[in-house]
């Protein structure tokens, strides 16, 4: 039964040192300090250390050969967005980005499919890299944020930006970074284990409230980590939304379960009881395998745990292949 996997990172092996050149931010460059293995430092501090998986798409290729994936979904790490840079700099990074991205798909376009990430602290530029995105560098869609710099998707800025991607007919994956509250639960990686579910929540009610899937329909969105904690909390929301209109419904009045089989989520929900209440409340239709690879937060077997469960074997090719392309427009 063939596999792809909608939710993995990469990162180019050799970054320039847009902390040095630009003389300001967080931008990453790597230090290879040891064989297959780098330091990703983050403006000139250390962030994190990495294998050459996260960048090597032939141990990739080894480890997707061992997991029984056949496609994987590149897209860069969500630290590399540099939201926060001057447009000018977030533009060239980037393009940098795509253009790696698009070279790893050239060279295996059996076995990867490309997203890739626009500047949108500048929404013309953002849609110009866009456009070369999908038109130039011929990749289905892009990878975003759950919020940037702190605004909601569901701001009303964003609206030319969703209006150019629905023309286009641009899949967009949204991804959980700069959690809310994570300066004030560093312990425990807690902005991880908690943050991350509450961020991803966070994007979907800001887009169904702000009325983003009410007046671009065609969109194609789907959201990391079994869309967060949005599953578990659909019922709070909506009656929220009934007991206290004034303050949910003001820019959509629809019913926000109203939205539920309109957007898509990935699988990476780590248990059967969690999964199920994903196949309950957002289908069978819209549910595409992704693990977070190469990360350890990630399923380390991609779609085992769909694998495992009592599926018929048409519910299970949906899961693991055909809601991807569909969400993809392959």
């Amino acid at each position: 039964m063939k596999k792809i996997d909608i939710h993995t990172h990469i990162m180019p092996e050799k970054i320039p040192n847009w902390f040095q050149k630009f003389g300001y931010g967080e931008f990453i460059h790597l230090e290879h300090h040891k064989p297959c293995c780098a330091r990703m430092i983050k403006g000139d501090k250390f962030f994190r250390e990495v294998e050459s998986n996260c960048w090597e798409p032939q141990d990739r290729l080894k480890e997707m050969d061992e997991t029984e994936v056949d496609i994987q979904v590149l897209s860069t790490i969500p630290v590399l967005f540099n939201y926060w840079a001057k447009p000018a700099d977030g533009l060239e990074t980037s393009r940098f980005f795509n253009d790696h991205i698009a070279q790893c798909v050239d060279h295996r376009p059996d076995r990867f499919i490309g997203l890739g990430t626009v500047p949108l602290q500048d929404i013309d530029i953002a849609i110009r890299e866009m456009e070369r995105i999908v038109k130039e560098l011929k990749m289905p869609g892009i990878e975003i944020g759950s919020n940037i710099n702190q605004v909601n998707l569901g701001d009303a800025r964003f609206d030319p930006f969703w209006e150019a991607a629905q023309e286009l007919g641009c899949s967009i994956f949204v991804h959980p970074w700069e959690m809310m509250g994570e300066d004030q639960m560093q312990k425990y990686w807690l902005p991880w284990l908690v943050g991350m579910p509450a961020e991803t929540s966070r994007a979907i009610c800001s887009m169904i409230f702000g009325g983003v899937m009410e007046k671009f329909p065609q969109l194609k969105i789907a959201f990391a980590h079994g869309g967060g904690s949005f599953p578990a909390t659909v019922g709070r929301v909506e009656h929220g939304f009934k007991v206290r209109p004034d303050l949910c419904a003001i820019d959509n009045p629809v019913n926000p379960r109203n939205y539920l089989g309109h957007f898509w989520v990935d699988s990476l929900v780590h248990d059967a009881v969690s999964f199920d209440l994903l196949m309950k409340v957002i289908g069978e239709d819209k549910i595409c395998c992704g693990s977070d690879y190469p990360f350890p937060l990630g399923e380390h077997r991609p779609g085992g745990l769909i694998e495992s469960l009592t599926l018929t074997d048409e519910v299970k090719h949906k899961l693991l292949f055909h809601n991807a392309m569909q969400w993809l427009g392959l």
